[in-house]
């Protein structure tokens, strides 16, 4: 059920929501576009970018199962409501889905996720953690998010972003990467007003940690750069020329925060700006009151034919029918969990388990997952 579930929820997003033009500021400087967000759901994006969705989660104290006290409908994406369930019942999340043909990187600002694969992988990651995975020829994960906490609330952000293969890439052998917080490398302006968490891609001489060895993130000719940057009341921060100049693909989501200036123009809340890649571009918060945030993505576009549908991303219909079949035939490798919503005991800390081997956060011995 929760895999049904899952490619629905899919379907009904692979076009994202267009965005309304803000036309009055198109061409000025380095400012190509400038469009709203949606109220929920998942941003527009550029090749080679597929998708890319912020959640951001009240979650409160969960019970002795770290679950939450309502359950949910199996595809709860309610904007209104301090949470959501997303394809979880009682533990919100993602239960076991299947994926072909492209990455996910799932980086994470508050609380903590359990991931599980059909490779026997898992982990817990978050608290500034980020996990990259390549999906590759086929890989069927979960991703949940269990209420450690039981005394205070276990509020949720994180952002979810598909990063597209190349064909000669797409069947690759399935694999990922956990980046703990505390060695992302990170900018942070001589005032300390702005900070750049540096996922992928170079930014003032800091360089992103190595995503897996198969990511079209691996070759730095293609300009690959996802950075999280803060800027606090009066911050400022000057985005450099992308290395591929014009010929990268480069969107800035400003998701939030009340006050931004873009290149000298104050920007409405929750847009997304297109740039020009080869022209710096000057980011301000003139805001007495709170901080802002953007997302910056940016990198070569393949440029090559690309096909949808659910979970699966290919060149032509026929590997899209091929990959449903593969799918039904191999399970893709089938899922070796007892529960296709696992979640691990709460006291267990971060760690990521792969081929067998448990790895830690730096410092860490796999207990207290709350302490960042």
């Amino acid at each position: 059920a929760a895999r049904g579930h899952f490619v629905k929820a899919a379907r009904g997003s692979r076009s994202s929501p267009k965005l309304a033009a803000v036309s009055a500021m198109a061409g000025r400087g380095p400012i190509v576009e400038v469009g709203r967000l949606p109220p929920s759901g998942p941003y527009e994006t550029q090749d080679p970018f597929l998708f890319c969705v912020y959640h951001y989660d009240q979650y409160p104290a969960g019970d002795e199962k770290m679950q939450a006290p309502k359950v949910g409908n199996g595809a709860d994406f309610n904007p209104s409501q301090q949470y959501r369930m997303y394809h979880g019942t009682r533990v919100p999340g993602f239960p076991q889905h299947p994926h072909r043909g492209f990455e996910t990187i799932t980086a994470t600002l508050k609380g903590l996720i359990d991931h599980t694969d059909s490779l026997g992988n898992a982990g817990r990651y978050g608290l500034g953690d980020n996990q990259w995975m390549t999906a590759g020829k086929g890989v069927v994960h979960g991703e949940m998010f269990p209420l450690v906490s039981s005394t205070e609330g276990n509020p949720l952000r994180l952002f979810q972003i598909w990063l597209n293969l190349p064909a000669k890439k797409k069947m690759s052998d399935p694999t990922f990467v956990m980046h703990w917080a505390s060695e992302i490398p990170k900018v942070t302006s001589e005032d300390g007003l702005a900070k750049a968490t540096v996922y992928a891609g170079s930014l003032l001489g800091a360089t992103g940690l190595p995503p897996p060895p198969d990511s079209y993130a691996a070759n730095p000719e293609n300009d690959v750069a996802v950075w999280h940057i803060t800027l606090e009341k009066g911050g400022r921060f000057v985005l450099p020329p992308a290395s591929l100049g014009d010929q990268a693909n480069r969107s800035i989501y400003f998701f939030e925060g009340d006050s931004l200036e873009v290149a000298g123009q104050k920007v409405p809340e929750k847009v997304r700006v297109v740039l020009k890649g080869g022209m710096a571009c000057d980011l301000v918060n003139p805001s007495a009151t709170s901080q802002s945030e953007v997302l910056l993505l940016q990198g070569r576009p393949i440029g090559e034919k690309m096909v949808q549908h659910g979970p699966f991303v290919m060149n032509t219909r026929d590997e899209i029918r091929q990959a449903f079949m593969d799918y039904q035939r191999t399970q893709f490798g089938g899922w070796p969990w007892p529960d296709d919503a696992m979640v691990f005991p709460r006291n267990k800390g971060r760690f990521a388990l792969i081929k067998g081997q448990e790895y830690y956060p730096p410092g860490k011995d796999g207990t207290n997952p709350l302490i960042p």
